[in-house]
């Protein structure tokens, strides 16, 4: 599955980017998500419960982040495995001044690829779910960036 989209963050670029690639201060606005666990500067642990429909898993994933041109472009690849279901993600975001001085305009995608039990309930409703999660994660992002 892919997912692609574009967020106007009233901040500017550098902070936009400090904030985004501090799992610390990020992850908490994936929905969700119990704990992260820094590695160090470019991997990191969480633990996520997720559901679709009605079935329900907590993952342990690994992120990785690659390709970090500051304040600009990164991609995350992520790995999560739960007892019977696993996800396999590439994520990309490229980070550009926007038309308002201070403001930042992400443009972003995800390649997801997921097996086992989730799978299991549909496309429709996965991305009925996966949708929602993602705008429930920009919204906090945004409301956090722009106190």
């Amino acid at each position: 599955m892919r997912f692609e989209g574009t967020v106007d963050i009233a901040a500017p670029r550098e902070k936009a980017w400090a904030f985004l690639i501090d799992a610390e201060q990020v992850g908490p606005c994936g929905p969700g998500v119990e704990s992260i666990e820094v590695v160090d500067a470019t991997h990191f642990k969480a633990r996520a419960k997720v559901g679709v429909g009605f079935i329900s898993a907590r993952f342990l994933i690994a992120l990785e982040m690659t390709d970090l041109d500051a304040p600009s472009h990164a991609t995350i690849l992520v790995h999560g495995q739960a007892p019977g279901s696993a996800v396999d993600a590439t994520s990309r975001m490229d980070l550009r001044d926007g038309d308002a001085p201070g403001t930042t305009v992400m443009d972003w995608s995800a390649d997801v690829n997921m097996s086992g039990m989730l799978v299991s309930v549909g496309a429709r409703l996965i991305n009925g779910t996966a949708h929602k999660m993602i705008n429930q994660t920009f919204d906090c992002i945004r409301t956090k960036l722009e106190a």
